[in-house]
């Protein structure tokens, strides 16, 4: 950090001498995964009606700022809120660690990903001396996620924007910041701004099981989907490429056709089952904001 980034040695003992190591940091990140949760389990989680009216009272309140951010990056007002209520319930949960902790634990006590945290925690310092932060006051996830968003270090450093105008990116106090910089994101992965994120298809035959959510791109022709047992319930050109979905709801299985906008929303979280839940709840919460 020193001969690399510039950094004063002595302010750099100062912070490491700072940090603690947390073992309730160790033991989250390596509690084995709870059971693998089927579509209607997980939906249920997120399609909650405290999480819709939390995002129509969001909207409402930042209309302004939405606006101003969907016109700048083309990326639909209920895509950056639905990201925002899914990641922190509208900034209610933030997290409760201090990033120094999360990261410099995370980097030199859990071996398995050290050599990612540790990356984490050199754009951490870099991104706090950029935006004149105070290294050791801000708050994040067990993991070093931060703010509104929960941008990692080296995501705040290439998506964060300062759109309050106050001559830095805070997506944790500022709603504004915190907006741009998830409208930001989906611009610069590529959001198609006025294009489908799923569509709906119906099994015609038995659907091939082992060949469905083969990944998370767009890979399959529509022309080769009644090779797969599907056909779309909405018109597509046989060359256009999806990605074929099975998802297991409380009724039975569901099948999606995820287009390119899907695929950009599993750039945030790479899980189609979260893709999924963005989707569906940005789709309630602008019906409902609308209606009211």
């Amino acid at each position: 950090m020193v001969k690399e980034h510039g950094f004063n040695a002595q302010d750099l003992r100062r912070i490491f001498s700072s940090a603690e190591r947390k073992d309730s940091i160790l033991e989250a990140i390596a509690r084995p995964a709870e059971k693998r949760l089927s579509w209607g389990e997980y939906r249920k989680i997120f399609m909650t009606d405290a999480r819709i009216d939390g995002g129509v009272e969001f909207w409402r309140q930042n209309a302004a700022e939405l606006a101003r951010a969907s016109e700048k990056f083309q990326v639909p007002a209920e895509i950056v809120v639905a990201i925002i209520g899914v990641e922190t319930r509208y900034g209610g949960n933030m997290g409760s660690y201090r990033v120094i902790d999360a990261l410099s634990t995370l980097s030199f006590d859990y071996p398995p990903r050290s050599e990612f945290f540790g990356k984490e925690l050199e754009q951490y310092l870099i991104m706090t001396r950029e935006q004149h932060f105070d290294p050791l006051q801000l708050k994040g996830s067990y993991a070093g996620a931060m703010g509104m968003g929960q941008f990692i270090p080296s995501s705040f450093r290439a998506y964060a924007v300062d759109f309050d105008g106050d001559g830095r990116a805070d997506i944790w106090q500022s709603r504004p910041d915190a907006i741009g910089s998830v409208a930001n994101y989906f611009h610069r992965h590529g959001w198609t701004f006025g294009a489908d994120v799923v569509d709906p298809a119906r099994a015609v035959g038995k659907v091939a099981e082992d060949r469905m959510n083969p990944g998370l791109e767009p890979d399959t022709r529509v022309a080769d989907l009644a090779g797969l047992g599907l056909e779309s319930l909405v018109p597509l050109p046989a060359q256009e490429q999806v990605l074929p979905l099975q998802l297991d709801s409380d009724t039975g299985p569901e099948y999606w056709l995820g287009r390119h906008n899907f695929y950009v929303i599993t750039r945030y979280n790479r899980s189609p089952l979260y893709a999924m839940a963005v989707h569906q709840l940005s789709q309630e919460i602008r019906r409902q904001y609308e209606r009211r």
